[in-house]
């Protein structure tokens, strides 16, 4: 799996809000959360890869097809940036990963064989317990 991933900046749009969480007074004065916008459809993803990408980020997208990312892990704006940039790129690292497909596959005969003599044994001691008739 590729580790590097590029994101062309023309894809990108972010906007700064001011975030809960830690700060004090400075909270209500900054704004350090960051929302990163990706647009998926404008992106030079393969047709594949961006459908897997929805299918992994469907909570956050919005109605126009923009992937949202959110970050305000800490309370400087550009580190959140950069943490935001890093979410994205995790998200799209998991979309370039290609599945197994799953293949079916039978129980082998032996074990068919060893589960129904298994059943029949617990059967016939079950049976064994049972109230005699010569009693």
């Amino acid at each position: 799996m590729n580790e590097r991933v590029v994101i062309p900046a023309r894809h990108l749009s972010w906007s700064a809000a001011r975030s809960g969480g830690p700060g004090g007074q400075n909270v209500n004065k900054v704004s350090s959360k960051v929302d990163l916008r990706f647009d998926v459809e404008a992106s030079e993803l393969s047709p594949v890869v961006k459908m897997r990408l929805k299918t992994l980020a469907r909570n956050r997208l919005d109605g126009e097809g923009f992937l949202l990312v959110t970050s305000q892990l800490t309370r400087d704006q550009p580190r959140n940036l950069d943490d935001a940039r890093e979410k994205l790129a995790e998200l799209i690292r998991q979309a370039l990963f290609v599945p197994k497909t799953r293949r079916p596959t039978k129980p082998s005969r032996g074990s068919v064989r060893r589960r129904l003599d298994d059943k029949q044994r617990q059967s016939a001691k079950k049976r064994d317990r049972g109230a005699r008739g010569d009693e």
